[in-house]
């Protein structure tokens, strides 16, 4: 069973109740929104209301989602990437290419299947199909994952994610020559109008959404930066980086519709990942790129050295 509470803002007063949580909740279609609301799974300030009912600031709004039915998520000897681990959490380097949790036609394979495994208790909060999750990656961007073993650390690091304080930074091979040094994107994001699975700078709807970028290397028509996220908006990163006409390497959804270079994905990596542990000490955590990506950049790397002795000669 998945909960989820929100409060209402007053840039989201007067947007209808199936819509906010749609919009919420990339995952669950908005039919599938009405139809919990249908069912009383979604109650405003206590009470069951239309999926038509309009919001007012400050109301406040619980989902309860129902565990599907669906086949038994069973443990599978997936090796696991541990860079920490003890009694209330641990920390995962995901591949690329690896599905964080199971969904519908998806239930093996996943790091769920993997710490399942690997441990004898997580934290329950989110139900049978995500235990442990605090926050996810895209099934093809690399990189740190923090993850609960008991409920206790679990609503703990799920408050830090909700405040801004746990420390998150990623590298991204973008297209293009990015001629700015460092800068930054400020550009609400929300529900695509017209694609439901894609997100998408809008203001209609649309959460704040604010990405801070600086240039770490350019391979003439492609740029590597270092990204950090004040906010945690789905595919954020990759929404941002496309809305600026430098769309992510390897991103088929918001970039160039074909593979590139031999990625399975988009070239993005969660680097760095520091937070609060529930006894209170911090905690950070780096890791490198995986060989796939460095590979890509010491390709593009002898390309342009070729070219720039080209030029000289």
């Amino acid at each position: 069973m998945l909960l989820s509470r929100f409060e209402v803002t007053d840039e989201e007063a007067g947007v209808r109740l199936d819509v906010f949580l749609a919009q919420e909740h990339p995952d669950l279609t908005r039919s599938r929104v009405q139809k919990l609301i249908r069912e009383n799974m979604v109650t405003v300030n206590g009470l069951p209301r239309r999926a038509s009912y309009r919001l007012r600031p400050g109301d406040q709004i619980k989902l309860t989602v129902p565990d599907p039915a669906a086949p038994q998520v069973l443990p599978e000897p997936i090796p696991l990437d541990i860079y920490y681990e003890d009694p209330e959490v641990i920390v995962v380097h995901k591949p690329p290419g690896m599905v964080v949790h199971p969904a519908v036609g998806n239930y093996q394979g996943t790091l769920v299947n993997a710490l399942l495994y690997h441990c004898t208790n997580l934290s329950g909060i989110n139900g049978l199909l995500r235990p442990g999750i605090v926050h996810r990656l895209d099934k093809d961007t690399a990189g740190l994952l923090m993850v609960a073993k008991t409920d206790r650390s679990h609503r703990w690091l799920a408050e830090q994610l909700k405040e801004h304080k746990v420390k998150r930074a990623y590298t991204a091979l973008v297209y293009g020559n990015v001629q700015q040094d460092q800068g930054t994107v400020s550009a609400p994001i929300g529900r695509h109008p017209v694609e439901r699975k894609k997100m998408a700078v809008t203001s209609r709807h649309g959460k704040p959404a604010v990405t801070h970028f600086r240039v770490l290397q350019r391979y003439g028509t492609y740029t590597l930066l270092e990204l950090h996220l004040e906010t945690g908006r789905t595919h954020q990163i990759r929404v941002h980086m496309a809305y600026i006409g430098h769309p992510v390497v390897g991103d088929l959804k918001y970039g160039r519709a074909r593979p590139h270079r031999g990625l399975a994905g988009q070239f993005l990596h969660a680097h760095t990942l520091g937070f609060l542990h529930p006894d209170g000490f911090w905690l950070e955590f780096h890791a490198p790129l995986p060989h796939s990506f460095r590979r890509v950049l010491e390709e593009l790397a002898q390309a342009l050295s070729t070219s720039r002795h080209g030029k000289n000669r």
